[in-house]
């Protein structure tokens, strides 16, 4: 358990997930509020399932005046949750997601990195792993979110998991 903090990335995401409205919502005390937190939320959630993530009990919460979301629930492994943790904050809008999630199988769990400018995961592996090569582990973490390891981008939260050798 405990807080991330993401950069709140820039994206055409942010209309689908309807983070931008419910932030503009709380600016000016509209009455909706609270159904486009809901809406925000939902889409959040959905992210996660098309991302064939589960977790028992999932659920997941936005408040747009603070640009939190927290996300509930029992994930099977540290890896599951890690992931939809990520699928949480790697969203624009979206800079703190408060992590009350639990875990059936618990181990080791990753560290996270927010991509800049002029990285590349070789880079990353390299400064993680002392070997550039090692970059598919970085791209195995982070199944099914990076689909191409040549398209990860600042503002990105990636999981770098533990050196096991």
């Amino acid at each position: 358990m405990g807080i991330l903090n993401f950069s709140g990335i820039g994206s055409a995401i942010s209309k689908a997930f309807g983070i931008g409205e419910a932030k503009a919502a709380a600016t000016t005390a509209a009455p909706n509020l609270q159904d486009l937190e809901q809406k925000a939320a939902d889409a959040i959630t959905a992210n996660i399932a098309a991302n064939n993530l589960t977790a028992d009990g999932l659920l997941v919460a936005f408040d747009a005046k603070s640009s939190t979301v927290t996300v509930q629930g029992e994930a099977a492994d540290q890896a599951t949750k890690e992931k939809i943790l990520l699928c949480c904050g790697n969203v624009h809008g979206v800079t703190v997601v408060t992590d009350e999630m639990s875990v059936t199988a618990p181990s080791d769990p990753s560290e996270y990195y927010t991509v800049v400018s002029g990285d590349n995961l070789s880079k990353i592996a390299a400064h993680y792993y002392g070997n550039a090569n090692d970059y598919p582990k970085i791209v195995d973490a982070n199944q099914p979110m990076i689909v191409n390891a040549d398209k990860i981008y600042p503002g990105q939260s990636l999981r770098i998991p533990p050196k096991t050798w």
